[in-house]
C-alpha cells in the first residue's frame, strides 16, 4: 500500500502542473494549511509586522498583517515561539511560549495595542496553558498530538503504537500481526506511518513500521479521520511521528531502564477449552506459559546542540535494548523450549541547518534492526523438565507477516519561505531493511515441519528446531520517497499543491523448511475428503497424512505517484472552508518485471467547514468528508503474481521416523494436486487481473464540535460514518468461466479451468461484488479472448464494511498542577469483509486473502467485523504535586471482539475445509456467537527529581496492567477438521493480554 514515483521527465512536467493549477485557482480558493512536518502561526491585528522568533534555535520570520487584518505564517518547524507584534520599530505587543505543535495551527492574535506608546511585554503566557485558545479553528480534520513531555509522564508502552492507542477510535489489532493496530474500524495494513515526513510503513504487506529510539519523538501525531489531500494510501489513519532537534543550548540525557523479570506477573497457561466433545482431552494444558518470562534492560542516550549558533544544529539519539530468558515453552504438540537473546538497536541522527531565515534543510538518519538469537530444547509436558539440546535459530528484522521493518533510512528536506506568502518544500529519503531467519538443527537429518490434527495419541513432532515456512535468503525491502510542496497565500485563500512519488523494490517470499511440511490426520470414516475424488484409504487405516511443499518468492516493485492541491478559505472571520483534491497512480509489477496493475486518475476529494462560533476560538462547529485509496500491495507479486508452487498430495503409512517425524516409506493414495493452480509457474500477467480494475476506496464523512469551558476545560464530541466502496482480492472460481463458454459455445480447453479440482483454478484479482472483463487463456497455450462476465455470473455478494463511532471527549489543559484527558467512544464495525485482512483466521496475505476465493465461502459472512469494539473507555493524565514529585495514569477499557463458528459445508466445491461460516448443520453469521470479555488496563506512574540535583536526575518507577488482568485477545475460530469432524481447539486461547510488570528507570538530564 505505499508507494510511487514518477519518470523524472514526468514528474518535472506535474510539477509545473501543480503550480499552475495553484496560480489558474487562485480567484476560488487561504488560510491555515500546514504540513505533515511542520506547524502554523496565525492570528489577527490592527497593522504591523509580527515578529516571530524560535527561542531554541533563533529562527527568525517577519510577517506583515494584512489589509484584512490578518497575518499567517506556515511551515514552521516545530519548537516553542516569541510572537510579536512590531510598529514603527517598536514591540507593542508579544506573546512567549507558544508552542507550534505538528500540523496545527496556533491562534494568536493582537487587540488595543494602537501604539508605540502604549507597548507592553506580556511575557509567560502559553497556548498550551490557559491564556491562548486550546481549540484549533483552523482545522477540519480529527487528530491526537502527543508531546515528548506527555510520552514521558505517561505509564505506556515504550513505543509508537502503544501511544497511539490512546487516540479515540484505536484499538489493537490481532495478535498475530504483532503489536499493530487497528483505526477507524480498518484492518491493521490500511495505516501509514511517517518520520519527519517520510514513510516507515512496512514496504511489503503494511503491517509493522520502522521505529526509533522512544526518548527522540518530539511529538506523536495521530489521525483518525478527515485529514486532508497531502496524505493518501491510507483507510484507517496516519501515525506521525517527529523527531527532537538540537537547539543554541547543548542538552541531552542519559537514561537506564530496568524490567526485571521477578517482578513480572506469570503469563496465564493456555488449556484446551471445555466444550465437553473431548472428555479426554477438557482442561488439558496445551500451553504451559507461567515461565514465559525475561527480564529487560534499556540504555538510551541523547545529546543536541548548536554547531554555529542561529545556524547549524546537530541532534543524536542512540537505544539499545536486551530483552533475554525463557521465553518459550511451546505447546504440546511442538514440545520445545527456547531461551531466547533479544537485542534491539535503535538510532537517529539530525541536522538543522538555518542557511538564512528564508531557507532551512534538515538531514535525518535512522537505523533500527531487531535480531533474536534463540537456544532450543525439547520439553516434557509430564515432568517439566528442560529436554535435549535440539537448535537455535538466528534472525533479523522479522515478526509481523514475516517481513518486519527495519533497517536504515536517509531523508533530506529543504523549506524556502521565498515571500511571506509563498513557501516551498521539498523532500527525498530512502531506506532499506534486510530480513534473515536462519535455523540451525542438531540432528544432522532433514527436518521438515510436522503439524498434528489427530484427535488422539501421542503428538508427533519434528527435528526441525522451528516451525514454519522461512524466508528466503537475502530478503529485504526498499522505499524510496519524493515529495514536493508549494504553499501560496492569496488573499482570503492559502493554496497548497505539491507531488508525493513512492517506489517499493522487495526480495521477499517463504519456502517450506525440509522441503516439505506433514500434515497428520484421522482417517475419514467415509474414506472420503473433499476436493480429493481420487482419494482412496485403504481398509483399515486410521491415520493419513498430506504432504504440503511451498514455496513462493521473486523482486517486486510497485510505483506510485500522487498530485494534490488544497485550499482553506477564510469566508469570513468566522467560517473556514477546505477544499482538497488528490490524485493518485498505482502501477504494481510481477515478479518478472511486467506491469500487471496499472490504475490512473484515482480522484480522492476532499471537503471540510469550521465554524468559529463566537469568533474567539471558543467554541468550534465542523464538518469533512473524504475519499481515501489503498494501492495494490506489493506482496500480492509474491503471493498473487509470482511463480508460487503450493502442492498437495496425500499417503498412508505404518510407521514414522522417530528423528524427523515424517512418515516411513509413504504410500500414495492421491494424485498431486496445486492450490489455486501454484505449480511453480508464473501466470500470465495479461490474465492476473480484471480490465479496468478499480481502485481500494472508502468514503468517510465526520461531524463534530470542541467546546472551551472557562480556562482549562475543553469538551467536545464527534460523529463519524466511513463506507468501503471497493477493495481488491483475489478469486480462485473456475465455474464462471465453464458456464460462460457453455453459455456463449466457446471452446475452453486450459485444464487449469476444466480440470479445476486437480490443477487448482487459477486466482484472479477483482473488485469483490462486481464484474468485469478478463483476458482468458482458453487453452492454456497463450490463446487470450476477452470475456465479459457480469457481478451475477461471478456469484458474490456485494462488499460490505461500515464503520459508525460516536465519541465524547473532556480535557484539562495543563493547569494547576495538572494535566488529564478522557474520551469514550461508542463504535459499530460491520459488513462481510474485513479489508485488507482476515483477522478471522490471522491470515498475513493483504489483499489476496481466501475470503473471496469462491461465493460459497461468503455464505453468512456478514456480520460484526474482528475490529469491533462497541466500547472504549479512555483515560489519561498526570499531576505535578511539587516540583519533585509527579504521578501519572493511563485507564483504558473495551468490551471484546465478536466470535465466530468456522467449520466444514458440506457443498465445498474446493476442498477449501473448515472455512466456512457454517457449523452444527447449520449457518452461523459472522460476529454472533457472542463476544469475548471487556479487557482493562490500568497503568500507574511515579517520578522524583530532587531539588539537590536542581530537578535533572530523575527516578521513576511504572506499572502496568496494576491488576494484571489477563483477558483473551483472540481465538481459535474453526469447529471442524476439513472432514468436519469436531475439533478439541475450537475456543482456544491464542493470545491473552500482557501480564502485569514493573518498569523501574534512571535518567540524568543535563545542560552545557
Amino acid at each position: 500500500m505505499n508507494l510511487v514515483h514518477s519518470p523524472r521527465g514526468l514528474g518535472l512536467r506535474r510539477t509545473a502542473l501543480a503550480v499552475a493549477l495553484i496560480a489558474g485557482i487562485a480567484g476560488s480558493a487561504t488560510s491555515f494549511a500546514q504540513s505533515n512536518a511542520s506547524g502554523v502561526i496565525f492570528g489577527r491585528a490592527e497593522s504591523g509586522t509580527i515578529h516571530l522568533e524560535n527561542t531554541d534555535t533563533g529562527l527568525t520570520r517577519d510577517i506583515e498583517v494584512g489589509a484584512d487584518g490578518r497575518y499567517r505564517a506556515s511551515s514552521l518547524p516545530i519548537g516553542v515561539y516569541k510572537v510579536s507584534l512590531v510598529r514603527n520599530g517598536a514591540t507593542v505587543d508579544s506573546r512567549s511560549n507558544v508552542q507550534v505543535t505538528v500540523g496545527q495551527g496556533a491562534d494568536v492574535s493582537f487587540a488595543g495595542a494602537s501604539s508605540a506608546a502604549n507597548a507592553q511585554n506580556l511575557e509567560g503566557v502559553q497556548v498550551i496553558g490557559t491564556a491562548l485558545p486550546s481549540i484549533d479553528v483552523s482545522n477540519v480534520d480529527s487528530r491526537t498530538v502527543l508531546t515528548s513531555q506527555q510520552l514521558q509522564k505517561l505509564p505506556i508502552g515504550q513505543n509508537v503504537n502503544a501511544a497511539a492507542l490512546l487516540a479515540p477510535g484505536s484499538v489493537s489489532a490481532d495478535s498475530r500481526y504483532g503489536n499493530a493496530i487497528s483505526l477507524g474500524g480498518a484492518s491493521a495494513a490500511e495505516n501509514q506511518y511517517y518520520v519527519n515526513g517520510f514513510p516507515v510503513t512496512n514496504p511489503l504487506t503494511g503491517l509493522g513500521f520502522s521505529s526509533l529510539p522512544f526518548d527522540s519523538i518530539d511529538q506523536e501525531q495521530v489521525f483518525t479521520g478527515g485529514y486532508g489531500a497531502e496524505y493518501g494510501r491510507s483507510t484507517g489513519g496516519v501515525v506521525n511521528i517527529i523527531t527532537k532537534r538540537g537547539s543554541n543550548t547543548w542538552k541531552g540525557s542519559v537514561e537506564t531502564q530496568v524490567v526485571p523479570r521477578k517482578l513480572k506477573a506469570s503469563p496465564r497457561t493456555i488449556y484446551y477449552p471445555n466444550t465437553g466433545n473431548f472428555p479426554n482431552t477438557d482442561g488439558r494444558i496445551y500451553q504451559y506459559r507461567n515461565e514465559n518470562k525475561t527480564s529487560q534492560v534499556l540504555y538510551n542516550a541523547s545529546i543536541g546542540g548548536p554547531l554555529i549558533k542561529d545556524k547549524l544544529f546537530i541532534y543524536a539519539a542512540g537505544e539499545y535494548t536486551r530483552d533475554e530468558g525463557q521465553k518459550g515453552v511451546n505447546t504440546v504438540l511442538a514440545r520445545t523450549q527456547s531461551n531466547d537473546t533479544t537485542k534491539v538497536t535503535r538510532w537517529l541522527g539530525k541536522i538543522d541547518w538555518n542557511i538564512t531565515d528564508s531557507n532551512i534543510l534538515e538531514l535525518t538518519g535512522a537505523g533500527d534492526d531487531n535480531i533474536i538469537d534463540s537456544q532450543i530444547f525439547g520439553y516434557s509436558y509430564v515432568d517439566g523438565s528442560r529436554g535435549r539440546y535440539i537448535g537455535s535459530e538466528h534472525r533479523k528484522n522479522t515478526g509481523t507477516a514475516n517481513s518486519s521493518p527495519g533497517g536504515t533510512m536517509w531523508v533530506s528536506k529543504y523549506t524556502g519561505y521565498v515571500t511571506d506568502d509563498l513557501t516551498v518544500s521539498a523532500l527525498y529519503g530512502k531506506s532499506k531493511a534486510p530480513h534473515l531467519d536462519v535455523p540451525l538443527g542438531n540432528s544432522g537429518g532433514i527436518c521438515p515441519n510436522i503439524t498434528d490434527n489427530r484427535t488422539f495419541g501421542t503428538p508427533r513432532v519434528s527435528c526441525a528446531p522451528v516451525q514454519g515456512n522461512l524466508i528466503v535468503p537475502g530478503a529485504n525491502d526498499k522505499t524510496k520517497a519524493l515529495r514536493f510542496d508549494v504553499e501560496y497565500r492569496l488573499g482570503a485563500h492559502d493554496l497548497r499543491a505539491g507531488i508525493d512519488n513512492q517506489t517499493l523494490e522487495s526480495f521477499a517470499g517463504l519456502q517450506s523448511q525440509g522441503g516439505a511440511t506433514w500434515v497428520y490426520t484421522d482417517a475419514p470414516d467415509d474414506g472420503i475428503i473433499p476436493g480429493y475424488p481420487d482419494l482412496v484409504v485403504p481398509p483399515g487405516a486410521t491415520e493419513i497424512a498430506q504432504r504440503v511443499i511451498f514455496s513462493a518468492s521473486g523482486n517486486t516493485k510497485v510505483e506510485q505517484e500522487a498530485q494534490f492541491i488544497e485550499d482553506h478559505w477564510q469566508v469570513s472571520d468566522r467560517w473556514l472552508a477546505y477544499i482538497g483534491l488528490r490524485n493518485e497512480q498505482f502501477k504494481n509489477f510481477n515478479t518478472d518485471g511486467d506491469v500487471y496493475v496499472k490504475q490512473r486518475h484515482q480522484l480522492a476529494p476532499r471537503l471540510g467547514v469550521t465554524w468559529d462560533v463566537y469568533g474567539d476560538s471558543t467554541l468550534k462547529i465542523y464538518a469533512n468528508a473524504g475519499r481515501y485509496h489503498l494501492a495494490v500491495p506489493s506482496n500480492v507479486a509474491i503471493r498473487g503474481a509470482g511463480p508460487s508452487r503450493f502442492e498437495r498430495q496425500w499417503f498412508y503409512y505404518t510407521s514414522v521416523d522417530p528423528t524427523t517425524g515424517a512418515p516411513s516409506s509413504p504410500t500414495a493414495i492421491s494424485g498431486v494436486s496445486f492450490a489455486n493452480g501454484a505449480n511453480g509457474s508464473a501466470p500470465n500477467p495479461v490474465t492476473l487481473v480484471k480490465k479496468g480494475l478499480s481502485a481500494y476506496y472508502q468514503d468517510e464523512f465526520i461531524v463534530g464540535f470542541d467546546r472551551q469551558l472557562g480556562t482549562e476545560w475543553t469538551v467536545g464530541a464527534k460523529a463519524t460514518y466511513r463506507k468501503l466502496k471497493s477493495i481488491i482480492d483475489d478469486f480462485c472460481d473456475a465455474r464462471p468461466f465453464l458456464n460462460y463458454a457453455a453459455a456463449h459455445n466457446v471452446e475452453l480447453t486450459n485444464p487449469a479451468f476444466t480440470d479445476y479440482l486437480s490443477n487448482g483454478s487459477p486466482c484472479l484479482l477483482f473488485n469483490p461484488g462486481s464484474g468485469g472483463t478478463f483476458n482468458v487463456d482458453t487453452t492454456g497455450n497463450g490463446d487470450i479472448q476477452q470475456w465479459k462476465l457480469s457481478g451475477a455470473d461471478l456469484g458474490y455478494p456485494h462488499l460490505k464494511r461500515k464503520y459508525l463511532a460516536v465519541s465524547l471527549y473532556a480535557e484539562h489543559q495543563f493547569a494547576d498542577k495538572l494535566y488529564g484527558k478522557v474520551e469514550y467512544v461508542w463504535s459499530k464495525s460491520y459488513g462481510n469483509s474485513e479489508g485488507l485482512l482476515l483477522s478471522d483466521i490471522g491470515q498475513q496475505d493483504p489483499s489476496v486473502t481466501q475470503a473471496w476465493d469462491f461465493p460459497e465461502l461468503m455464505n453468512a459472512a456478514s456480520g460484526y467485523l474482528p475490529n469491533d469494539r462497541r466500547h472504549t473507555l479512555k483515560a489519561y493524565g498526570y499531576y505535578q504535586l511539587t516540583p519533585e514529585w509527579l504521578f501519572g495514569a493511563t485507564f483504558v477499557a473495551a468490551s471484546g471482539r465478536p466470535k465466530n463458528c468456522l467449520g466444514q459445508y458440506p457443498n465445498d466445491p474446493y476442498g477449501y475445509g473448515a472455512a466456512f461460516f457454517y457449523c452444527n448443520g447449520e449457518f452461523v453469521p459472522r460476529g454472533t456467537v457472542g463476544r469475548l470479555p471487556w479487557t482493562y488496563n490500568l497503568g500507574l506512574s511515579a517520578e522524583y527529581r530532587p531539588a539537590f540535583a536542581n530537578h535533572q536526575l530523575a527516578f521513576s518507577a511504572d506499572v502496568l496492567n496494576v491488576f494484571n488482568q489477563q483477558r483473551t485477545q483472540n481465538r481459535i475460530e474453526t469447529a471442524t477438521t476439513a472432514s468436519g469432524s469436531p475439533l478439541n481447539t475450537y475456543g482456544r486461547t491464542i493470545a491473552f493480554s500482557d501480564p502485569r510488570y514493573f518498569r523501574f528507570a534512571v535518567k540524568y538530564d543535563f545542560s552545557l
